[in-house]
């Protein structure tokens, strides 16, 4: 049986070459007879694992020294809540609406302490950046956080756009981690979802400085207090065990991709000719975020004639390209590139589009 070429927005395609390891892995990992998934968290095996993988990521992102690595469980959307229970300390903090998952996070963080929008672009439908003059920050929060790739909407924000404002900057990078460069000091905290750029369902990264470690009320649940997780090494609990083994093994991967630059610049071609498409299509296929936002993880898509839509479904997947329907909430089309789907895998897709539009135009 052949492989489809997989858009999905997550939990979402992994490089042939990661599951092909894993595969012969399964039943006997490196000589210890038994399979990851069935290791004690605790043994000098996994130890190993858990180790290099830090090591790894480290290495990748280029994380400072001050800078925890936590692998924990919850998904990004458990960070929504843990994230102001360990860093309101009392004060409020700001965050900037540019999509469903920021809105979330916000409205989130409502149900545990004192937070303000400071800017939302709900009002243009999520298809652009907040401009300067309607940001309103207050220079005491305890953080302000941003999502700084929208995966339903398909808006980004490049680190170069992202200015020091005084407070420490969270970020949810759930769907853009790991495809380009980012200064990582920029940052208080990065925290991202597995399950599109890093590995399996079930594994959350959270990046954090360790100044901010520590300020969390005792009132809360040992688990979800970063500080306690970091001095228990992400083991205070039984980890997400495999979930870290295949991200350890996407970490290598991406190191014989020559590392973020390498796989950057790949990303890079994949958006230029995906936007190229949509762009030089007359109309016919409409991508509606302003330019200068424009994701290259996330690119959504609607065809001028809806009523085309179900075709375009139908004999998109007859064509062996798979969940390219766009979220409930926008509806049209969506094209998650992430990381593991090829520049091979783009054309496949840009060629089927051009070949549609050529018939139904």
């Amino acid at each position: 049986m052949s492989r489809v070429w997989n858009f999905s927005a997550g939990p979402a395609a992994l490089p042939e070459e990661v599951l092909r390891q894993a595969q012969d892995e399964m039943l006997d990992w490196h000589g210890a007879g038994c399979s990851v998934m069935e290791m004690s968290h605790r043994g000098k095996e996994f130890t190993g694992i858990i180790e290099q993988a830090e090591a790894d990521l480290r290495e990748l992102m280029a994380i400072p020294a001050g800078y925890k690595v936590l692998f924990l469980q919850g998904g990004a959307t458990q960070q929504f809540a843990q994230i102001p229970m360990n860093l309101l300390a009392g004060r409020s903090a700001d965050y900037i609406v540019t999509g469903s998952w920021s809105q979330k996070a916000f409205t989130e963080a409502l149900r545990i302490g004192t937070v303000r929008c400071a800017a939302t672009t709900e009002g243009s439908a999520f298809t652009r950046l907040p401009i300067a003059d309607q940001i309103k920050l207050d220079p005491f929060a305890a953080y302000l956080h941003l999502c700084t790739n929208e995966t339903i909407h398909g808006v980004e924000i490049s680190a170069e756009r992202i200015a020091d404002t005084g407070v420490p900057l969270v970020a949810d990078m759930s769907s853009h981690i790991l495809s380009r460069p980012v200064p990582v000091e920029k940052f208080g905290l990065i925290y991202a979802g597995a399950q599109k750029n890093i590995g399996p369902s079930g594994l959350t990264l959270v990046i954090i400085r360790q100044e901010l470690l520590g300020m969390a009320p005792l009132t809360i649940p040992s688990v979800m207090d970063y500080a306690v997780m970091a001095e228990n090494g992400s083991l205070l609990n039984t980890p997400p065990t495999y979930g870290i083994y295949i991200a350890g093994l996407v970490f290598k991967w991406l190191k014989r991709q020559g590392g973020l630059e390498g796989i950057a610049a790949v990303n890079a071609e994949k958006g230029r000719i995906l936007y190229g498409c949509i762009d030089a299509s007359g109309g016919f296929y409409t991508n509606p975020v302003d330019r200068d936002c424009r994701s290259l993880m996330n690119v959504p898509f609607t065809l001028a004639d809806p009523r085309l839509d179900a075709a375009f479904l139908a004999e998109s997947k007859a064509a062996g390209l798979v969940s390219l329907k766009g979220h409930k909430s926008v509806g049209g089309m969506r094209a998650s590139v992430y990381n593991a789907v090829s520049l091979a895998g783009v054309q496949v897709l840009v060629d089927f589009m051009n070949d549609f539009a050529k018939r139904n135009g």
